[in-house]
Formats: structure tokens, sequence, C-alpha cells
């Protein structure tokens, strides 16, 4: 899968050296002394963070406000030992606390609607930023060849209507995490929030990245990723020894703990931006998966065929979505799947769980005609979006239907 970090690596090797302000940190090899100190450089308070490898830790109620040295203590040893997720932390850090007045959102990704990148911020940030509605977010395609200015930055800061004394210094700093969106080879990248001081100071207080593993920026990186517990399910564990079985074709995935949409993706960065899209639109999808690199039909039918046995009957809806692939042949990869789901049918009886799909690609009309017939015959659901629809798109009115199914049992 691609590779990730997370806050403590973005403080430790990345903020320093993009000029990004952000809050003084201690991890656990922290002394006592050293804590005692910072605390009272810090007024007394600090904030206790697991260094972990999923999100929302603010709401699984992981990041906690530490008033004294002793507290502190406390609440490292007690973040360090508890799953999120289902997964380990890898230590646990302790930040300055930073009080604000405002808290603001930023991201930057490859954005296949623009078919470059583009800059979303929102001054509706923190750990409700899932929720907002559109409206109060602003996204601005990004020139990769002229780059991102301070005064584009400006622009769309006076568009949210953010006051004028934050907007001079925040977009210099907006300008300084393009750069080091730009020069690492990272595909995404989220600072959420930005506090910002009474006195209008920002301060990156939580981050997030993913890289594309195939940038020779992202090889020339600087540091060594860290490694974190492997808290590896038995459907991770099953699909990883699937994949090391042969070279034809990809077999990644990372689970996400979800229940809502099971994802049959390809493409690598689209792949990426996909999930990304549904988690933001308010869905987490049960994994994050990667299936391109053109496998023949035993390879596909095979890790549709794990996909479905570990997760379908957890699932509301099935998404098989990926951008314009060039030489992945689609009729192959869909018989494949359609087998695969008719299989499961043929052991486990009936399903009734909708299908949405979206591919462009090489013999693309006789995969989809293949893929109607056997949901047809199955008599499942089904909507099928035609290769110019933006994969994002797709993942919006995926996650819009799955929301509503969700409302309709619950009514």
């Amino acid at each position: 899968m691609a590779a990730q970090i997370t806050e403590l690596t973005f403080l430790e090797h990345l903020a320093g050296r993009f000029g990004i302000p952000v809050p003084e940190h201690l991890t656990d090899e922290a002394t006592g002394a050293e804590i005692r100190a910072a605390m009272g450089r810090w007024g007394g308070k600090a904030m206790v963070k697991p260094d972990i490898m999923s999100g929302r830790r603010g709401k699984h109620g992981m990041v906690r406000l530490a008033k004294d040295y002793a507290d502190a203590q406390r609440q490292m040893k007690h973040v360090q030992g508890t799953e999120i997720d289902g997964r380990l932390p890898r230590t646990a850090y302790i930040v300055q606390y930073i009080p604000s007045d405002m808290e603001i959102y930023t991201a930057i990704k490859y954005d296949s609607r623009y078919l470059g990148p583009s800059i979303t911020l929102s001054l509706a940030g923190g750990m409700n930023i899932e929720g907002i509605e559109d409206k109060q977010k602003i996204t601005s395609p990004v020139d990769i060849y002229k780059g991102f200015g301070a005064y584009q930055a400006g622009e769309l800061l006076s568009k949210l209507d953010c006051p004028k004394k934050i907007i001079n210094l925040l977009s210099r700093h907006l300008v300084d995490f393009w750069d080091m969106f730009i020069s690492t080879g990272m595909r995404m990248c989220e600072i959420n929030p930005w506090r910002i001081t009474p006195q209008g100071k920002p301060y990156a207080c939580d981050f997030k990245a993913v890289f594309d593993e195939s940038n020779f920026k992202f090889k020339n990186i600087g540091f060594d990723l860290p490694e974190y517990p492997a808290n590896v399910t038995a459907f991770e564990e099953e699909m990883a020894a699937w994949n090391a079985s042969s070279y034809r074709g990809q077999a990644h995935v990372a689970d996400l703990g979800g229940t809502s949409i099971l994802p049959i993706l390809f493409g690598g960065g689209a792949s990426t931006i996909i999930i990304e899209t549904l988690i933001q639109n308010g869905v987490k999808p049960l994994f994050l998966s990667d299936f391109g690199g053109n496998p023949p039909y035993e390879r596909m039918f095979g890790t549709a065929k794990i996909c479905f046995e570990h997760n379908l009957t957890k699932t509301k809806v099935i998404l098989i979505l990926g951008g314009k692939a060039n030489n992945t042949l689609i009729d192959v990869t869909f018989k494949a799947i359609a087998d695969a789901l008719q299989s499961y049918v043929d052991t486990n009886g009936p399903i009734n769980t909708p299908v949405i799909v979206g591919r462009g690609g090489p013999q693309l009309v006789k995969g989809l005609l293949t893929m109607k017939d056997t949901l047809e015959l199955l008599g499942l659901p089904y909507v099928i979006f035609g290769p110019d629809t933006p994969v994002t798109q797709v993942a919006e009115y995926a996650a819009k239907f799955t929301l509503a199914c969700a409302e309709e049992e619950n009514s």
C-alpha cells in the first residue's frame, strides 16, 4: 500500500524543513525533567496523543488534555496501550497546548476532476470536518507548473470571509504547505486543524500524508518512515499471502474498520483519492484497496473471492471503481469479479447488496455488459457510470447513496 505518515513524523522531519509553524513536542523518550520544564513553558497544559496509523483519534477520545506533569505521564501510558480501530499506537507523545479562536482545515491532493492537484480550505476545521456543508469549504485546482502563491491563498481565504488579520500570515504558510507537498512526492496531505491564536498566529496541530512511492522525490525524502505495530486482520493476512503468491497483478488492502462500503478499487493514486472522497462525504469503507496491474482472470477472481468471503456480510454497498486504465483489460477483470460474486451467491445464498460501477479502459463495453448480465441474473440493484465520469463524482454518489440506505434502514 501507499506509504503514509502521521503528525509525529511531520513534527520530527518535515515541519522545520519547510518552515511550517508547529507546537513544541516531546516523545515518550523525554526525561521527567524535560517534561516538567516543557509543561512550565507551555503554561501547565499539554495535549497527549498516540502515534497511530488511524484517523479520528480525537473522536475516539485518545487526544487528551494534561494539566500537570503527573497527568501527562499517566495519559501517555494510557493512550500508548489503547487500540483504535483495531490498531495499536507506535508510541505516545505530548505537544504544547495552543489556545485558539479559530480552527482551519487544509488539504492538498491529486484530483481527477482537474487532472492535477487541488487545495481545499475551510474555516470549520477540527474533528467534525467530515460533516460540514459544501458552502463552508472551497476547493481550487493548482497549476503544477506555476505552483501556489500567497496571493492565491489570500484570495481563497477571503472568499471564505477569513478575518484579514489572519490572511497575510496564514497565506505565506499555505505556500510552505504546498512546497512540502510538491517537494516530497506526496499524493495527499492534510493539516486539520491549523489553530489560530488570539494574536492571529497559526499553528499546524495535526497532520497526515500519503506518498506516491514511485515518485523520485519520495525516494529522496531524507528519512526512514517509522514502523507501526502489525495489527493484521484475517482478511489482510489472507490477502497479503495471496498477493505474494504471484507477481501478476496487485492485491493490496489495508483494513479501515468501516461497515458501509466494500471497495474493489483500481489505480494506485486513484484508490487513495476515492477513499478520501468517501470519508470526506461521511462514510467509512471497510478497507483501502488497489487491484490494478493488469491481473489475469484467475488472479482477479481469487482477489475478489477473498474480498467477498471476508466482507460481503458486513457491507451495505459494493463499489467497483477506478480511473481510466491504460493496460488493464476491463473485460477480464470484470468477468472475474462477476464470477466471484456469482460463486459467493452459489455457496452462501442470495444477497441484495447494491453495486455501483465506474471504470474506463480497454475492452470496457464488453466488461460492462458482462457485469450487467451477472448483476441482473443475481437480481442486484446497480448503477453504472461511464468512462468520462470523474472517480470523485462516482465516490460522492456512492457515499450519498450509502447514507440514504442507512437512513432508510433507521426510519
